[in-house]
């Protein structure tokens, strides 16, 4: 968007986990130079117990770092912050303040928040179509589909739905045609103005997940129903007890918006 974006992240922790030593410092030396220590060890020199020992304790640190989504965001954020002062011939703070993000508990949340983030420029009337939606995940996707490729080709970006050879344990169980008729069908309703009005195709996905048509189309509009997490209201009442508290803001969202029984 013009002063803002979205991002929908899955940390692949059972991944990072089976990274040997080397290859966690391989990772984070092509994202900073690291210390010297680390170098050497990279270039095949002899170290001394002392010296392998802290070389393992920086390769333990930047393992939870490449697992961290605040480092991800502090990286991300900070080249995009240089090459706008760049152009803008500037310095100083590029970024009011710092980022929020909201966890998603479930295949439901998933597909809600996928949804929103792919619908943004056609709820700001910056594009017509999700074809014509520049910088999106849904125009990727149509883009390589129209090029008779396949979601693994495209990229990390692209993984939450299921396409041939992925794991289904690391996917949301739907077709991209299930996915497309659905940001296709929202995107219609939100740029007619009927956001109430419910018409006899509602895409299947909705009704196998278990979502409501009306409240799915009022989420989709409007972003502030929940804050620190989205999902069903047994997910969310896990987090809750996992964080020691409650009650979480998007409890009775959630329980009007997932409230139908998936078949």
């Amino acid at each position: 968007m013009s002063n803002h974006y979205h991002v929908v992240l899955h940390i692949n922790a059972s991944a990072a986990k089976q990274w040997c030593d080397r290859e966690v410092l391989k990772r984070w030396t092509q994202l900073f130079n690291g210390p010297m220590l680390v170098q050497r060890y990279l270039a095949g020199e002899k170290l001394d117990d002392a010296e392998q020992c802290r070389v393992d304790e920086y390769a333990q640190l930047y393992r939870e770092r490449l697992q961290d989504i605040s480092w991800f965001m502090r990286c991300l954020n900070e080249h995009l912050a240089r090459e706008a002062n760049q152009e803008d011939g500037c310095k100083g703070r590029f970024w009011e303040g710092r980022f929020k993000s909201q966890a998603l508990l479930d295949e439901a949340a998933i597909l809600t928040c996928m949804a929103y983030v792919d619908l943004n420029p056609i709820r700001a009337k910056i594009a017509d179509t999700p074809e014509a939606s520049d910088y999106t995940s849904i125009q990727q996707r149509i883009m390589a589909l129209n090029k008779n490729l396949t979601d693994k080709k495209t990229g990390l970006l692209l993984k939450p739905l299921q396409c041939p050879g992925q794991n289904p344990d690391e996917s949301i169980p739907f077709s991209r045609q299930y996915y497309f008729e659905l940001v296709d069908w929202s995107g219609r309703i939100l740029k007619a103005g009927k956001r109430g009005a419910i018409p006899g195709d509602t895409p299947p996905i909705l009704t196998r997940l278990g979502i409501d048509e009306e409240e799915w189309l009022k989420t989709i509009g409007w972003n502030n129903r929940f804050q620190r997490a989205v999902g069903k209201l047994a997910a969310m009442k896990a987090f809750a007890e996992k964080h020691g508290q409650q009650w979480f803001q998007g409890v009775l969202a959630c329980r009007r918006l997932y409230s139908s029984t998936p078949l």
